[in-house]
């Protein structure tokens, strides 16, 4: 679930918010953990991979399934171009001559077949994808509790100042703080994949209970953590943070050598993994919505392993439309 909407797209709650940010932070991962908690309930007790559209479906009526699943599905499905373009525009330096639509597309295309053959190759992606996020993280906590208070030798970065002297913590009040919440929001979207997953897991009860038992400390480390010595290295109101994302304009400061290759690695790595995971759980929510008989009966063919590859190879077809569209509007702006 961790993309680049942490490692990038915080510093435009940052610069919304001030050092206010970190209530909009925490606001958020409190109402994620009660969410997860409750369907992590309902997760162990009745595991299917339609998730809360099939709790929703027999709790509220088809109706209530319908409209969260579909939603649901569609926007993962909208995700999956938008993360490949991302992708795309991160590898510009390396692979400039390549038109942008074109590295989308090949991406997209690399990770649907990872997609195509069991859901053990996902996991196996996405086990090296969050060992490789994971260290970023946590490699980025150590040098920052190191700068903060002035540890790490020559980084000309120390104390927690910054929290308050740039107007204060709540430097264009309260109101920005709720309106930071709708940007962080998006960070935490994906939560829910663990409930979708666990379907196609042994011993699913056990699985979920531990995953999402493990929430409320991942969100403090991950989130609340990253945010705190983000804004207490970078002021909130520096240009440069919305230009260059929260985790390279805090490494700047610090002097860490390749601070913007390293960035680009970290932010591919997170970038493939929505993709991976966008994919996965697109296909697994039209096929249930399809057992409901709520999408046409063609979404629930799969393969010997259970894998409905006519569901991902439509995504895909759908993520390339959009980049060819992408591509014809690149024409138009030339000509």
């Amino acid at each position: 679930m961790i993309g680049a909407g942490l490692f990038v797209g915080s510093a435009d709650a940052i610069a919304t918010a001030g050092p206010g940010v970190l209530i909009s932070y925490t606001f958020a991962g409190v109402l994620v953990v009660l969410v997860m908690r409750m369907l992590g309930e309902m997760a162990a007790a009745t595991p299917d991979s339609g998730s809360f559209s099939t709790y929703a479906d027999r709790a509220i009526g088809p109706w209530a399934g319908t409209s969260v699943g579909w939603s649901y599905r569609w926007f993962w499905l909208l995700v999956i171009p938008v993360e490949a373009t991302a992708t795309a525009t991160i590898l510009n330096s390396r692979l400039p001559a390549a038109p942008q639509w074109t590295r989308a597309l090949v991406i997209t295309v690399l990770l649907t077949v990872t997609n195509l053959f069991s859901v053990a190759n996902y996991g196996e992606f996405e086990f090296w994808f969050a060992l490789l996020k994971i260290v970023a993280i946590i490699g980025f906590i150590v040098i920052g509790v190191l700068t903060v208070p002035g540890l790490l030798p020559g980084s000309g970065v120390s104390g927690v100042s910054r929290l308050f002297d740039a107007g204060g913590f709540l430097p264009n009040g309260f109101g920005a703080v709720i309106a930071a919440v709708l940007t962080t929001m998006v960070s935490f979207m994906g939560t829910g994949i663990v409930t979708i997953a666990v379907a196609e897991s042994d011993r699913p009860a056990e699985k979920i209970g531990r995953a999402t038992r493990s929430v409320i400390w991942r969100i403090s480390i991950s989130y609340l953590a990253w945010i705190l010595l983000v804004v207490a290295l970078v002021p909130w109101n520096n240009p440069q943070l919305t230009e260059n994302g929260s985790y390279q304009s805090a490494l700047d400061p610090i002097g860490i050598p390749g601070a913007k290759g390293i960035v680009d690695v970290v932010v591919l790595v997170a970038v493939a993994s929505c993709l991976n995971s966008a994919l996965y759980t697109a296909s697994r929510m039209i096929c249930s919505l399809g057992r409901r008989g709520q999408a046409p009966a063609a979404v629930m063919r799969t393969t010997g392993n259970g894998v409905p590859r006519v569901v991902i190879a439509v995504s895909r077809r759908r993520s390339a439309d959009v980049h060819a569209d992408d591509a014809g509007a690149d024409r138009r702006d030339r000509v």
